[in-house]
């Protein structure tokens, strides 16, 4: 695989309905890099646990389950693939009954343990393949790569976030209320900035990035700015 213009890690963290995931992966595709979607491995954990029937406040039988679920994960920009035992998970793991059980989830110290050494793996290999890599989730800059060349913290009016993940949610036809999902994005924010193990929160360098008023467009020249910035962009001279 050829290298792309993008030379190290850039860490992008931050809540739901950001336009994160979007940003991250049109980011990484416009820069020839590889892209990691670490949200979308806690909900693929998640979702396995859900349908062993185990609870997810079960410390015990979530970390048993997350062991033995067969998770691999994607770093294609343009096709970003959730699998678990070798089957496409990605559209089961945006379901309702996945988003109000991962919280719980993820905050069981051993699943974070078994999926950071994970990601890491995946994010050495993308540096080595590609040379650099678009990390995406809640706690890339400060437990994952706390060394990330380029650390951005995004943040939005909950209100905003709200409209955003409820017109996704209509859009890849699941049912969804701008209420309901304000209500929902209210409480996955107290739970995961509170919670003991790698709580949600800005890295003490990272740049912080409000995308209330930002369209994708402009969220995505924002973070190719900042790229420039940084001198991350490596462009190939033809001879």
């Amino acid at each position: 695989m050829a290298h792309g213009e993008l030379r190290g890690v850039v860490a992008l963290d931050g809540p739901s309905g950001t336009g994160k995931s979007s940003a991250a992966r049109r980011l990484a595709a416009s820069l020839g890099a590889r892209y990691l979607d670490t949200g979308a491995m806690y909900r693929a954990v998640t979702l396995a646990v859900l349908r062993a029937g185990v609870d997810p406040t079960d410390a015990e039988g979530v970390a048993a389950v997350a062991r033995a679920a067969g998770l691999a994960q994607g770093d294609d920009p343009e096709h970003s693939t959730t699998t678990l035992a070798g089957v496409d998970v990605g559209a089961d793991i945006r379901g309702p009954e996945v988003t109000c059980a991962v919280s719980p989830v993820s905050a069981v110290p051993s699943v974070r343990e078994l999926l950071v050494a994970h990601q890491r793996a995946i994010i050495a290999a993308a540096l080595e393949q590609a040379g650099g890599i678009v990390v995406e989730g809640r706690d890339i800059g400060t437990v994952v790569v706390p060394d990330a060349a380029l650390k951005v913290y995004l943040t939005a009016d909950a209100e905003a976030r709200a409209q955003r993940r409820a017109k996704q949610d209509s859009d890849s036809g699941r049912a969804a209320t701008v209420d309901a999902t304000l209500a929902d994005v209210r409480r996955r924010d107290a739970y995961d900035s509170t919670r003991a193990v790698s709580p949600l929160r800005p890295a003490e360098d990272a740049v912080e990035l409000d995308t209330t008023s930002l369209d994708l467009a402009g969220t995505l020249a924002a973070l190719l700015e900042l790229v420039e910035r940084r001198g991350l962009r490596v462009v190939a001279v033809g001879g």
